[in-house]
């Protein structure tokens, strides 16, 4: 049996058994279990503390996992990113009073609040910075206000928290963070079970990139309207009834659909129909 960590609580957790639900596997819990198995598929997915997760397999004692970069980074352990999994997404930055400080360099013999320390001292060695960094479990942002911190350094998704305290970026972020996967080693792929898992993960996070458009037009005009949607290889291209007429289905990505329905409508399509798509493979 694989055995995979997820999330166990937070809008990571949520996101998380999602994605796995919808590649096929069965891993919702009833209450606070900690581990669901999934015996057709032959995995036991273990609900962990999103900053324990990398040390567990790390250890090898689970296979792979579902954490965010930041945590991964900030465990001290060495493990593999093996990809993205597009949410989750944030920026780890530096914040200080609005207007107390210009640059990063003005860190340097400052007390920085975190509760990513790890990061925080990799960040600080690199740039040739000495800091006192405070280790604080959460709400870094009061730390300031409190007297405890003259900087603090933390997870910014909208950044209203910190206007709402009154600090400010400081810097470009130090890092992007998501929602990733991971495991010891990148040999891990070279098992079958994991390598079906990966795919079919990946078929997931494909289709919600791309839509299916469907539309008729005239013949003459296929070759302009291809243009517009030219799929992954080419459109799918099929006569219709009316003579002259014929349908056309292409695989295209999402972000774009809207302006290619504009311009295929100006071009004379008709029965423009746009579809989603639950899993693909390319």
């Amino acid at each position: 049996m694989l055995k995979i960590a997820l999330p166990n609580k937070g809008s990571l957790s949520e996101d998380a058994v999602t994605l796995v639900k919808a590649a096929g596997y069965s891993c919702r819990r009833i209450g606070k279990e900690l581990m669901v198995s999934d015996s057709e598929n032959k995995v036991d997915f273990v609900f962990l503390r999103p900053r324990d997760i990398a040390v567990y397999v790390s250890r090898g004692i689970l296979d792979m996992g579902i954490t965010g970069r930041d945590l991964a980074l900030d465990s001290k352990t060495n493990v593999h990113e093996i990809f993205g999994l597009g949410f989750g997404k944030s920026s780890f930055c530096y914040a200080c009073k609005t207007g107390a400080m210009q640059s990063v360099k003005e860190l340097n013999n400052k007390r920085i609040a975190t509760s990513y320390p790890e990061i925080v001292g990799s960040d600080l060695k690199k740039n040739g910075l000495t800091a006192d960094i405070v280790k604080l479990d959460g709400a870094v942002e009061i730390s300031i206000e409190l007297g405890v911190a003259d900087a603090i350094a933390d997870v910014v998704e909208t950044g209203r928290t910190m206007k709402e305290a009154g600090l400010e970026v400081l810097g470009s972020p130090v890092l992007k963070s998501e929602a990733v996967l991971i495991s010891r080693t990148p040999d891990i792929l070279k098992n079958k079970d994991v390598f079906i898992f990966t795919e079919r993960i990946k078929g997931i996070l494909t289709a919600r990139e791309y839509v299916i458009i469907e539309y008729d037009v005239e013949e003459k005009l296929l070759e302009e309207a291809a243009s517009v949607t030219p799929g992954i290889e080419s459109p799918t291209v099929s006569p219709l009834s009316k003579k002259g007429w014929i349908a056309v289905k292409s695989m295209v990505r999402k972000k774009d659909v809207n302006h290619m329905m504009d311009r295929l409508a100006e071009i004379g399509a008709r029965g423009i129909i746009v579809s989603d798509i639950r899993t693909c493979r390319l």
